[in-house]
């Protein structure tokens, strides 16, 4: 099944059958849900507005069109900034005070793939609660079109990218007149999307020097656009080859952050959230949270500032939950994504490039020198295949917890348990019948080893439920 219904949003692959994939019908259902779910949540009689962006897929055009013109049919203005960034129409929602956002973005999943990614009035992805009410109206089809004298209204807006780029440059924490100082050179990979018209713009806005890999955004990603070593090769050659200072990567929608440094080798997706609370929490003091798949480097970093850790559920509107109740000065995910609220509470790389290049012209440090100075861990991901219904399923993780007792497991999201010097996540699928593995420690080997006994240990269990 390549149609995914959850309550952050619609994704699947583009064609074949309504109900099965990513077709126009489901589109105009999922949207027209959305505007219904926003008018019940409003309870406004004046017209209510929607931001709609989108990364360059080749489909995006297609869905864009077919998102914009159901929510100006149920009655809705949208403000449509064409081709932009996650992190760009996150602050658009909030800066047009609109009532809600539309993401034409599948992240980092392959070309044939989009999704409808859905946001509230503070630009934020959708709570629970709402997910389920969005679900719930979409299953119901409990929604009506406006007549031809009550339709929304269409309005473009070219401009946001930068706008977004000047509201990054004006935060305190960002010195612009410093990092021009510094001249530094970096090479750039927007895989053919978004990044394109936004991360060049940042940095030459900054006074770096910038050589550029699949910049233009037609969407013909040149490689897997999720930005892991094994996809990044070609800039790190170039990165080599040009001598320069680092290299950035990012997705097609731009809230993940990947850097290569001066040798060509990766800085670690991990520690793209470390560096940046690294030169926030010299700067103000205060507690920092990423998800509990995330790396333990981040709680050592804490510690050297005599700060709060804390841990949130997987999932970005759950790290979000967790920064707010904590009164977090920085946080986000271990994939490569920023949340510095006195930015927005969204994932953000323009952000995460701007606070990455201050950190390196205050400390006046190589890239590779700055990896060196943290904490070393090594990580392994796994799934492990179980012919279990999700209840099944649920009894496995509680005995692997049971019988961790004595290490008190975290059971908000799974079940992790913390050792010495190491640590391991279990989480099961919310679409497949398939446990995640995660395990980080000190060695590559060890990492792998700890994954292989609770691939067994969870297989051994399965097989007395």
């Amino acid at each position: 099944m390549t149609l995914i219904k959850s309550i952050s949003g619609l994704r699947g692959t583009i064609g074949g059958s309504p109900g099965d994939n990513l077709t126009p019908l489901d589109i105009v259902k999922f949207t027209s849900a959305f505007a219904r779910m926003i008018q019940i949540k409003q309870q406004a009689n004046e017209k209510l507005n929607v931001v709609v962006g989108r990364d360059a897929r080749v489909s995006g055009e297609i869905v864009q069109g077919l998102v914009v013109n159901t929510l100006v049919s149920m009655g809705i203005d949208v403000i449509d900034l064409g081709l932009s960034t996650t992190p760009t129409v996150e602050f658009a929602t909030v800066n047009e005070k609109a009532q809600g956002g539309v993401i034409l973005t599948a992240s980092h999943n392959p070309a044939q793939w989009n999704a409808l990614k859905l946001l509230n009035e503070h630009g934020e992805f959708l709570s629970a609660v709402d997910g389920e009410t969005l679900l719930q109206i979409a299953s119901d089809e409990a929604f009506t079109y406006s007549s031809y004298d009550k339709l929304g209204t269409h309005t473009t807006k070219a401009d946001y990218i930068q706008k977004h780029i000047e509201k990054i440059k004006e935060l305190d924490a960002v010195d612009p007149s410093l990092i021009r100082t510094k001249k530094f050179k970096v090479v750039t990979d927007s895989v053919h999307s978004s990044g394109g018209i936004s991360v060049p713009v940042l940095l030459r806005d900054l006074g770096v020097e910038v050589v550029e890999l699949f910049s233009e955004p037609h969407g013909k990603f040149p490689h897997d656009p999720e930005p892991l070593e094994r996809n990044l090769q070609e800039l790190m050659e170039t990165v080599k080859k040009e001598g320069a200072d680092f290299g950035i990567a990012v997705d097609p929608d731009v809230d993940r952050l990947a850097i290569v440094d001066e040798n060509g080798e990766m800085f670690g997706e991990e520690y793209t959230l470390v560096a940046c609370s690294d030169y926030i929490l010299s700067k103000t003091k205060g507690p920092c949270v990423s998800n509990l798949s995330s790396t333990r480097a981040l709680k050592d970093l804490a510690a050297t500032y005599g700060v709060t850790y804390h841990a949130a559920a997987v999932g970005e509107v759950n790290v979000v939950a967790k920064m707010k109740e904590v009164g977090a000065v920085i946080g986000g995910e271990g994939n490569g994504g920023v949340i510095y609220p006195d930015n927005h509470y969204g994932r953000d790389a323009l952000l995460g490039i701007a606070l990455f290049l201050m950190l390196l012209s205050e400390r006046e440090i190589a890239v590779s020198a700055l990896r060196a100075s943290y904490s070393s861990y090594f990580m392994t991901k796994e799934k492990l295949v179980l012919q279990l219904k999700d209840q099944e399923l649920s009894k496995v993780l509680d005995e692997v917890a049971q019988r961790y007792n004595h290490l008190t497991p975290s059971t908000i999201d799974g079940v992790k348990i913390d050792f010495e010097d190491s640590w391991v996540h279990l989480r099961k699928s919310n679409t497949e019948p398939i446990v995640r593995i995660y395990t980080e420690a000190k060695t590559q080997i060890k990492a792998d080893a700890l994954a292989a006994d609770f691939k067994k240990l969870i297989s051994d269990i399965s097989a007395q439920v």
